[in-house]
């Protein structure tokens, strides 16, 4: 017999809150108002496109601003389309009630919908503008026209991001002192800048997470490697397609090499996703996806099977609705060993890793679990210059921006998880008393700007609150 619809209306609205809870959205994300602000292309040169603007995408919530007086919490957008950092930064909304925070959300040029040009954004013309310090300039030029705007001067800003857009947050505090009042910079590995800091920790710690996870885990994947490379060696690509479920079968041992990095792409992004509860963030995974990816593993007699088991937990996610995969389609390699994306972010991200953005090293089988899988600074600027027709000066990152010793830099909270591969290029100490070091055990990629949840642990719940007390310090200092 059919509900009332008065019922079926509730039983929807309860279904949809159970289910944002289940995927580790904030509770309550809010709605956003999306608007246009005309941004200069180019803010450093007065000749190359003279006053030529473009449309950045902003999103903002004023429902909680208590007007002039509260202050302004800022997402430093980063690579990707805004609206998806914006479904997964709860901890922004959780706190601007109590703050009374007008909340902005920017979104990165060449990324989501702010694209400087009509067509052609990624030809040698035109992508030189997409830099570290362009971004920086763009969220500076619009956090200034907003404030005198909305007559808000007075008011203090508070950076917020994660990852790379942690990285941003942490340069706006850091080249803008007089803009940011202070950065929550969560896992923002800014030390991959600097040309002298080891790059291996990436790979190696994700074989730590899986280790963790289970001591005979790094055993079963190697075993699985090692039988598909003989496998590959014998020139029996059928065998390995059919246990992958690949949409087009392999044909040679350049497509078993994607094949492997497609494979080494899914565990890093299990380990960076290795919440205490599902989300839909970068996949549909369920909580704790290493100790899932393990099982998977350990459950299978042929290794092979549980690992491409392993990969179809991330490519096909829960909902398991893909019948084959296509491995071209689905990673794309790039100047990131840890993956750029598909489509125009990824070209985006591609030449930010080949210009200002040096990313993690490859794989060698000995420091992890993964197949001799080199990228070196050689193989780097080969690929950089035959793609882009740009050869990267690493040197650049730490003369512009923070360097090795943090010296002049103030009111800045680094946060990392210890099960985040991206912790080793983090900052873990400093002698620096302006710099708030946060370690968060039992943490992933930036799980301290996801909402609260009853799953989370005791050690991110604490450095929410410590995170809330440096605002609060930051906030009374402007004032």
């Amino acid at each position: 017999m059919a509900a009332p619809m008065q019922l079926v209306v509730v039983l929807n609205i309860v279904l949809s809150c159970v289910q944002t809870i289940v995927q580790g959205h904030s509770y309550n994300v809010p709605p956003y108002k999306e608007t246009y602000f005309d941004q200069f292309v180019d803010h450093f040169n007065f000749l190359s496109f003279g006053q030529q603007t473009f449309k950045q995408r902003v999103l903002t919530q004023d429902k909680w601003w208590k007007r002039s007086s509260g202050p302004i919490f800022f997402y430093t957008g980063n690579e990707g389309s805004i609206d998806e950092f914006w479904k997964n930064t709860g901890f922004v909304f959780d706190i601007a009630p109590e703050f009374g925070a007008l909340v902005v959300f920017a979104e990165h040029r060449f990324y989501g919908k702010s694209m400087p040009f009509p067509i052609d954004n990624f030809n040698s013309k035109h992508v030189g503008l997409l830099t570290i310090e362009q971004a920086l300039a763009d969220y500076a030029v619009l956090l200034t026209s907003l404030k005198k705007s909305l007559n808000a001067t007075g008011c203090p800003v508070i950076a917020f991001g994660g990852s790379y857009g942690g990285m941003l947050s942490a340069y706006m505090r850091y080249k803008y002192p007089g803009i940011i009042a202070g950065s929550i910079a969560s896992s923002a590995p800014i030390y991959l800048l600097d040309p002298n800091f080891p790059k291996t920790f990436f790979w190696k710690t994700v074989t730590k997470d899986f280790n963790d996870a289970s001591s005979k885990c790094v055993g079963k994947v190697r075993d699985a490697f090692g039988k598909m490379n003989t496998t590959a060696a014998k020139g029996d690509f059928s065998t390995i397609s059919s246990k992958f479920h690949l949409c087009n079968e392999l044909t040679n041992l350049d497509q078993y090499r994607h094949l492997l990095l497609w494979i080494r792409n899914a565990f890093g992004s299990l380990s960076m996703m290795d919440y205490p509860y599902p989300t839909d963030f970068l996949a549909n995974l369920p909580a704790y996806p290493v100790k899932e990816a393990c099982s998977y593993l350990m459950k299978e007699d042929d290794s092979v099977v549980g690992l491409s088991k392993v990969a179809g937990l991330f490519y096909n996610g829960t909902n398991g609705s893909l019948k084959c995969f296509d491995i071209f389609s689905e990673y794309i390699e790039c100047a990131d060993p840890t993956g750029c994306g598909t489509g125009a972010a990824g070209s985006a991200w591609d030449y930010q890793a080949c210009t200002e953005v040096r990313l993690p090293q490859g794989t060698d089988s000995t420091t992890d679990m993964f197949p001799v899988l080199p990228f070196t600074d050689e193989i780097r600027e080969k690929y950089c210059f035959k793609r882009w027709g740009v050869v990267p000066r690493d040197s650049w990152g730490n003369v512009q921006l923070i360097n090795l010793d943090l010296k002049g830099a103030s009111n800045i909270v680094f946060a990392n998880g210890n099960l985040d591969p991206w912790m080793g290029g983090g900052v873990l100490s400093t002698s620096n008393p302006g710099i708030k070091v946060i370690v968060i055990d039992g943490g992933a990629h930036h799980l301290d700007l996801r909402s609260a949840n009853p799953m989370d642990p005791a050690s991110v719940k604490q450095a929410r609150v410590v995170e809330k007390q440096q605002i609060q310090q930051w906030i009374n200092q402007w004032r």
